[in-house]
C-alpha cells in the first residue's frame, strides 16, 4: 500500500532480509550462568574474522538508534532480522557456520539460545518494525521443538532459521527425512515461518587456496537444495499449512527448477518409472511440485537483479518479497532506492506495493497501518522509483547494480 505525504505518494518498504546480532562480549549476559566459565575461556582465544563486525562498523548490528537512522535514510520502515554476528562458541558467523558435531552441540546450542534471548529483547524495543528470526539446530528433535516454541512465545514473528544439512554431515538426517516431522508440526501448529537463508549447506572444502572461490561458486547450489528436499520429502503433503521462505538466493532460477520437477513427477506418475529409474509408490506426491510452491512457499529476493524482477510473475506476485541485506557490504544500503529504480522502474505501483509491503506483511505479520505514518515521512517516492536508473552510485559493492 502506498501512503500519502505532503511530498506525494510514498511506498511502505519492508526489507525481508536484514541481519543483526549482539557483540560477542554482550552475549555473555544472555547465557545461562553454567556456561560463563566456558564462555570466558572461548572468548579469550577467539578472534573475529569478519571486517564488518569490527570497530565502528559492527555497532550497526545492535545499536538501535544508529540502525533506525540508517534504515530510515534508506527508506525502510520494517525489517525481517536474520542473525549476523558470532554467537558464543561458534567458529564463524551464524548464517555460514556448519552444523555442530555431536561433540560441539551442547555449547553451540547454548550459543544460539543466548542469541535468541538477545534477539527477543532487541526486537521488543521496536516491535512494529522488527520481525526476528530465531536460530535452531536439528541435532536433537526435542531441543529443536523447544526452541521453536520459545520463538513463538517470545513474539519472534520472523520465525525460525532452518539449518542446511551439508552432504558431509552424516550425524544429521537429510532434510527430506521424516525424522523432522515433529519440527514441521510445531511450526505449522504455532504458525511459525520456516526460513532458509543462503550461505549454509556447503561441504568442508578444506584448507586450500581455492577453497573460498569454490565456496562462492557453489554456495547457491547447496542453499537451493532445501526446496527440492522439502517438496520431494512430502513435507508439504503432510503439513499443508507450513510456510517456507527462501531468502537471499535470487529468484529467477525458481520457475525453471519447478518446471524440471514438474516434468519428473508427471513422467513418473503413470508407470512409477523415469526411464530406467524405478520410483517407489510412497515417493509420489499428491500434487505437482509447482503447486506446493504456490501454496506453501515464498522467495525473499535480496538485492534483486532486473532478471529477478522480471521473474516475479512466473514466481507469483504474492510470493515475491524484497530485501536490502543491511548491514552487509553486498547489500543495497545506503542506495536502496537506486537499486529499486534499476530493477523495478516502470513496474506498476500496485505490484511494488505487494513486493515491498503487502507480501512481507502477510508472511511475517507486520501491521501496515502502524508503519504507514513512518513511511509517510521516510518512504521512497513512487514517482522517484518509477524513474530508470541512469548512473550506478559511486562506491557501491552491491550485486544489485552489476548483475542482469
Amino acid at each position: 500500500m502506498t501512503v500519502s505525504s505532503p511530498e506525494g505518494e510514498r511506498y511502505i518498504v519492508i526489507s525481508a532480509d536484514c541481519h543483526a546480532g549482539a557483540s560477542i562480549d554482550d552475549y555473555r549476559d544472555f547465557l545461562e550462568a553454567e556456561y560463563w566459565d566456558e564462555f570466558d575461556s572461548w572468548r579469550e582465544a577467539y578472534r573475529n574474522p569478519f571486517q564488518d563486525l569490527k570497530g565502528d562498523r559492527g555497532s550497526r548490528n545492535w545499536d538501535s538508534e544508529r540502525r533506525t537512522v540508517d534504515l530510515e535514510t534508506d527508506g525502510i520502515v520494517g525489517e525481517v532480522v536474520f542473525p549476523n554476528t558470532v554467537p558464543p562458541f561458534f567458529p564463524t558467523g551464524a548464517v555460514v557456520a556448519r552444523p555442530p558435531s555431536s561433540e560441539e552441540y551442547r555449547l553451540r546450542r547454548a550459543g544460539v539460545r543466548a542469541h535468541n534471548r538477545w534477539l527477543a529483547q532487541w526486537c521488543a524495543e521496536q516491535p512494529d518494525r522488527r520481525a526476528g528470526v530465531a536460530q535452531i539446530f536439528l541435532n536433537d528433535i526435542d531441543d529443536a521443538v523447544e526452541d521453536v516454541r520459545f520463538a513463538a512465545a517470545k513474539g519472534l514473528r520472523g520465525g525460525i532459521l532452518l539449518p542446511a544439512v551439508p552432504p558431509d554431515a552424516p550425524w544429521l538426517e537429510p532434510l527430506y527425512s521424516p525424522a523432522y516431522d515433529r519440527v514441521w508440526q510445531v511450526c505449522e501448529d504455532l504458525e511459525v515461518v520456516v526460513n532458509h537463508h543462503s550461505g549454509g549447506g556447503t561441504p568442508d572444502y578444506g584448507d586450500y587456496p581455492a577453497a573460498s572461490i569454490i565456496w562462492l561458486a557453489e554456495t547457491a547450489f547447496f542453499s537451493r537444495r532445501a526446496l527440492t528436499h522439502l517438496i520431494a520429502g512430502g513435507v508439504f503433503d503432510r503439513f499443508p499449512k507450513l510456510r517456507f521462505v527462501m531468502t537471499e538466493q535470487g529468484g529467477s532460477w525458481v520457475p525453471s527448477a519447478l518446471s524440471m520437477l514438474d516434468v519428473f513427477y508427471s513422467q513418473i506418475a503413470p508407470s512409477g518409472r523415469f526411464g530406467e529409474l524405478a520410483v517407489p509408490r510412497e515417493a509420489m506426491l499428491e500434487h505437482l511440485p509447482s503447486e506446493y510452491f504456490a501454496r506453501n512457499c515464498a522467495v525473499a529476493v535480496s538485492f534483486p537483479s532486473p532478471k529477478d524482477a522480471r521473474a516475479r510473475h512466473a514466481i507469483g506476485m504474492e510470493r515475491f518479497l524484497w530485501g536490502s541485506d543491511y548491514p552487509h557490504a553486498e547489500g543495497t544500503f545506503p542506495h536502496s532506492v537506486a537499486a529499486l529504480r534499476r530493477s523495478f522502474a516502470g513496474v506498476v505501483p500496485t505490484e511494488l506495493d505487494a513486493i515491498l509491503a503487502k507480501n512481507p506483511a502477510t508472511v511475517y505479520g507486520f501491521d501496515l497501518d502502524r508503519l504507514a505514518p513512518l513511511a509517510a515521512r521516510v518512504g521512497p517516492l513512487v514517482s522517484e522509483v518509477a524513474q530508470p536508473l541512469d548512473k550506478v552510485p559511486p562506491g557501491t559493492m552491491s550485486p544489485a547494480f552489476y548483475r542482469d
